[in-house]
């Protein structure tokens, strides 16, 4: 089968990362959305909120950083490849920023930008 035209099929590493970064992010949600309950306010209600902006922190930084990343992920997945994964996912927002602050874009065909 000849896969060079299936454009999901290029995009099988970046997304098999990400889902098995948010996949892991769930627990992960649940175990800081706990800590960060008891630690504010030790009510189910504190918990249950924590918890539900962290997933849709992870769910938003999912999708940005499938935006961002997937057309350049080329490698295979593997342990280490996921734990960048979830790290980028949980920091998204400084991958952002970093992006933003670089070097300016390079110059056109006729030197502007």
């Amino acid at each position: 089968m000849n896969h060079s035209n299936d454009p999901l099929w290029r995009l099988r590493h970046a997304l098999a990362g990400v889902s098995l970064a948010l996949l892991l992010s769930v627990p992960a949600a649940a175990l800081l959305g706990r800590w960060a309950g008891d630690l504010f306010g030790d009510t189910y209600a504190v918990r249950a909120g924590v918890y539900g902006a962290l997933l849709l922190y992870v769910v938003v930084g999912a999708v940005v950083l499938f935006a961002k990343v997937a057309r350049h992920e080329t490698r295979a997945l593997s342990p280490g490849r996921l734990a960048l994964w979830f790290a980028s996912l949980w920091l998204w927002p400084a991958l952002l920023a970093v992006g933003r602050g670089g070097t300016p874009p390079p110059a056109g065909p006729t030197g502007s930008a």
